[in-house]
């Protein structure tokens, strides 16, 4: 028994793996993290676990698309092989008497690469069947991820086989001196080590290319000088190999207008992960046991640089003029909220409201009903969720659902959907042969947007951007926000090209409903009310215009704070982008201000849009009193506020030490106690009888997980975020919305 131990425990894998334990931690942390990756330990609700699962490529999962994983996994594998190979091939002087000293080096080195792999693969196939039931369906996925692996195998092996050169090469070729890696640059441990027999590790088998174990030899007859001259040269073709992929990177970094070059975003994790892997790699190997100290340096550096304008992109919002500056100070903001704007606005937005009600459909009384719809943000989940409730109550009404809705506001993904959907009404309004209940619709507004995202992060913005283009008279420099408009459009057939300013008139003629987008102020918490109208009334409340001192300004009105900079010309895109802007999926929008200011996505202060909602009724209690039969609020929430009470008992210390933070991540949670507040006032302003609030909740099927906050969606997530609306809560939610906008209908069916 000790005898078979220890020819397990000596074995060339077992050492491997050992020395990467001891030596390796930071590379080790990297793989631990994919690994949680994987399991959805990290960023589960996030769906970030499913883009190993069911990766996508120009909209379909299938052979190509996990090629493109197995590719880059190849990659990863290879620069963690090149990688460990640098820092450690020194302790295996026998390495250097063998043929092909770096393949056995490899083969010998993938414990964790094959175990990540096989864990992978069993995720890939458990889910595919899940999906489609199919065994071909998973063959062929299988297919596709080997095949990736083994084509960027084959590529580099063809490389080393005639480049790497191992001892035979050298025993005839004497040299006193060995060969630098780099002029100036050398490692003296490296041969210190290996003339001593100081860092020599003990392994007595390895695997051969056949998987075969086989003894090791003794080094002891051969010169030191040639050994280590064997290992330099297989050094400097692994640099030129991680320089090769980092150079590969910034070339495709230069393509990413092209669809065909967006791959899998769980391809771009592999990639990122690469990069990390290699600049980690190259660090340890320079400066050994100043690593540490290294790292720091170069992170202080770094920090340092990049708060030149050289070193530090950041993302601007396209449409902006950024030669001039907007003045951002409280006094400014108190000159914007004045009393005479504040009339002027109120009085542009009651000409809105008497249009609309010349338009509406007239219920009790003479008088229309006015609707208020807010939409919940939360990815695609919540898009497809908002347009599935949009065209059900739609149909529902008979077309004349949006005839009724006065204001539209919400988050990041439900304010997408309902755009969408506005924009296909207003196409339809203007003559367009569109019958809006299709289900082509939902499925191109949210066709993945996550690869083209991530792919950009990879090859683009982790480097200095430097591909410009222009939009409407102004250049830009192309970064993931970009990409992410661009592909938003191509996925909706350019729906969102048009500025602010196009919106401006339809939405002054109440041909369409107002849309206030509100992304948060990073720099002081405040919203940033992005509208083609002219809202300065939502800057604070009405008490706050006479009560300076006491009630804060708690909003900007973003037209009027940048009327110089053509602030009507922002991009109708950029706008959703603002108010989606998910922490580092996106890039936070800085803004022509002085000081400079950075917006970031709605839902961190209001991600229901029940806020915009509530101002804007109180601003205008006394029209809406005196002209319409009352107020419907209707909330489409891509969240359930029955959520399971996290237990604080059998904590360990670190957790108690941390735990009187955790309400830091209760977001929703507290921003739904404060709506419920809300909602009282409305009560309170308006009366029970004439205020309504109707709840549409996506809900997970039976037995299925609720969909994650993602830019990508799976088909069979989609399957159930459109099937919720069948739901018995939702379908009592669409009858009483029903009988809320056609009360007579509604007698007409008690009479019968």
């Amino acid at each position: 028994m000790s005898r078979w131990f220890s020819q397990f425990y000596y074995s060339f894998p077992v050492q491997l793996l050992i020395l990467q334990l001891r030596n390796n931690f930071i590379l080790l942390l990297i793989w631990l993290f994919l690994t949680f990756l994987l399991t959805g330990s990290i960023g589960s609700k996030y769906g970030i676990k499913l883009l190993f699962w069911a990766p996508e490529y120009l909209g379909e999962v299938g052979f190509w698309s996990f090629f493109f994983i197995g590719f880059t996994y190849g990659s990863l594998v290879m620069t963690w092989n090149l990688t460990s190979y640098l820092l450690g091939a020194h302790y295996f002087p026998f390495l250097a008497t063998l043929k092909r000293p770096f393949t056995k080096f490899a083969l010998n080195n993938m414990v964790i690469p094959v175990a990540f792999a096989v864990a992978m693969l069993y995720r890939n196939v458990k889910f595919t069947y899940a999906e489609t039931e199919s065994l071909s369906s998973v063959g062929i996925h299988m297919l596709g991820f080997l095949g990736g692996v083994s084509a960027l195998v084959i590529i580099l092996a063809v490389y080393f086989q005639f480049t790497n050169k191992d001892i035979q090469s050298y025993l005839d070729v004497r040299s006193s001196n060995p060969p630098h890696l780099a002029p100036g640059l050398r490692r003296p441990v490296d041969f210190y080590g290996i003339r001593t027999g100081m860092d020599r590790w003990r392994v007595d088998t390895y695997l051969t290319e056949s998987f075969r174990p086989r003894l090791v030899r003794s080094v002891a007859h051969y010169d030191p000088t040639i050994l280590l001259r064997v290992f330099r040269q297989n050094h400097l073709n692994a640099v030129k190999v991680e320089l090769a992929s980092v150079v590969i990177l910034l070339i495709l970094g230069y393509l990413i207008d092209y669809p065909s070059f967006r791959i899998p975003a769980g391809a771009s994790i592999f990639l990122m992960a690469s990069v990390a892997i290699a600049l980690t790699g190259a660090v340890s190997y320079w400066f050994h046991r100043w690593r540490i100290t290294v790292f720091m340096v170069l992170l202080i550096g770094l920090n340092y640089l990049t708060r030149f304008d050289g070193f530090n992109h950041r993302s601007r919002a396209y449409g902006l003029d950024y030669s001039e500056r907007a003045e951002y100070t409280y006094q400014d903001l108190r000159n914007i909220f004045s009393p005479a704007n504040v009339r002027a606005d109120s009085l542009e937005t009651i000409q809105i409201l008497e249009n609309w009600r010349r338009k509406a459909s007239v219920t009790e009384n003479g008088k229309p009903k006015m609707v208020f719809l807010c939409v919940s943000g939360g990815g695609l989940k919540s898009t497809l969720w908002t347009m599935r409730v949009m065209q059900k109550a739609d149909e529902q009404q008979g077309g004349h659902f949006l005839d009724n809705v006065v204001l539209i506001s919400g988050a990041s993904g439900g304010m997408i959907g309902a755009a969408y959907y506005r924009e296909l009404y207003w196409q339809k309004v203007r003559g367009e042969n569109l019958d809006l209940s299709e289900s082509c619709y939902p499925e191109m507004v949210t066709k993945d947007l996550l690869n083209s995202i991530a792919f950009t992060i990879v090859t683009n913005d982790l480097f200095i951007p430097w591909a410009r283009f222009d939009q409407g008279g102004y250049t830009y420099v192309k970064d993931r926000g970009y990409v992410f408009e661009q592909q938003l459009n191509d996925n909706v057939d350019d729906a969102f090209r048009q500025t602010l300013a196009d919106y401006q008139q339809p939405e002054a003629d109440a041909n369409i409903p107002l849309m206030f987008f509100t992304p948060a102020v990073v720099n002081d918490g405040r919203r940033m009310i992005i509208s083609p109208q002219k809202v300065s009334y939502m800057m604070g409340t009405p008490a706050s215009l006479n009560q300076k001192g006491d009630i804060e300004i708690d909003a900007v009105d973003f037209c009027r704070l940048f009327e110089k900079q053509n602030g009507t010309n922002l991009g109708f895109a950029a706008a959703l982008r603002m108010n989606a802007t998910f922490p580092y999926i996106l890039p936070n929008v800085y803004l022509p201000t002085n000081p400079a200011v950075e917006v970031m996505d709605a839902g961190f202060r209001d991600n229901f849009g029940l806020k915009s909602a509530t101002r804007f009724i109180h601003v205008f209690k006394n029209w809406i009193n005196e002209n319409t039969a009352g107020v419907v609020l209707v909330q489409v929430r891509a969240f359930d506020r029955k959520l399971d009470i996290p237990a604080s008992d059998n904590q360990g210390m670190m957790e108690s030490v941390f735990n009187p933070l955790g309400i830091a991540g209760q977001v929703i949670s507290l921003q739904n106690y404060e709506h419920d507040a809300s909602l009282g006032f409305l009560y309170d302003i308006l009366g029970k009888d004439k205020f309504e609030v109707v709840h549409f909740t996506y809900e997970p099927g039976e037995g299925k997980e609720a969909a994650p906050i993602s830019f990508h969606l799976t088909n069979g997530e989609r399957e159930d975020i459109s099937a919720a609306v069948d739901l018995e809560e939702n379908k009592d939610a669409f009858s009483r919305l029903f009988e809320l906008l056609n009360p007579v209908s509604r007698d007409l069916l008690s009479d019968k």
